[in-house]
């Protein structure tokens, strides 16, 4: 089990090679959604290791790996979230703290004037954000590569605690991850490329 939303199946994939200098394990990782153990869309493709003596330990990842964990949580519905006036709730040295998210139907309506149309009156807003496909995860040489496609739907909440729909996004976003080593910590740097 990783989490509530998902489990990681591994097994070995071949029998280990044991030789003076070194242990090769090959081992399988699927995730999957907890308690679904279905089959993935993607196919696993193997993949060699650069022979490397230098370092006690390597570990490498397949791209299989990251797209079967990019299947489980988006069959679990990890990409889908509502953000409304209370985000998050953090314990700090025995304090509550609270972080808000304070958008009203104002703000929309100085950006996208139909908006002013529907509500008068400033009410508060929530925010309905839906992956619409399975984000894509590819790996490059030295960064990999994720395809995020959803929508955000922005909703009025209304004073008798109903919601209307004001307007819906659709989003197709590019980014590229980057992971370094620096000061003995694992540092990644996010770019957006579209």
């Amino acid at each position: 089990q990783i989490d509530d939303l998902a489990e990681v199946d591994y097994s070995l994939s071949g029998l280990p090679a044991v030789l003076q200098t070194f242990i090769d394990l090959d081992l399988k990782g699927i995730v999957f959604p907890a308690g679904n153990h279905t089959d993935s869309p993607y196919m696993a493709a193997s993949f060699t290791i650069p022979d490397q003596s230098d370092s006690m330990l390597y570990l490498a990842f397949s791209e299989y790996f990251f797209q079967s964990s990019s299947f489980a949580y988006y069959t679990a519905g990890a990409f889908n979230m509502t953000i409304a006036e209370e985000v998050s709730r953090t314990q700090r040295n025995g304090l509550r703290t609270c972080s808000y998210f304070n958008i009203n139907t104002e703000i929309f309506s100085s950006i996208i004037p139909e908006v002013a149309k529907y509500s008068i009156t400033p009410y508060p807003v929530m925010l309905k954000l839906m992956s619409t496909e399975i984000p894509t995860i590819s790996l490059q040489q030295d960064s990999f590569t994720a395809e995020i496609q959803g929508s955000v739907e922005v909703l009025a909440i209304l004073p008798d605690s109903t919601t209307q729909s004001l307007f819906t996004l659709n989003i197709a976003a590019n980014t590229s991850i980057s992971l370094n080593i620096f000061d003995q910590k694992l540092m990644g740097l996010l770019c957006l490329n579209r």
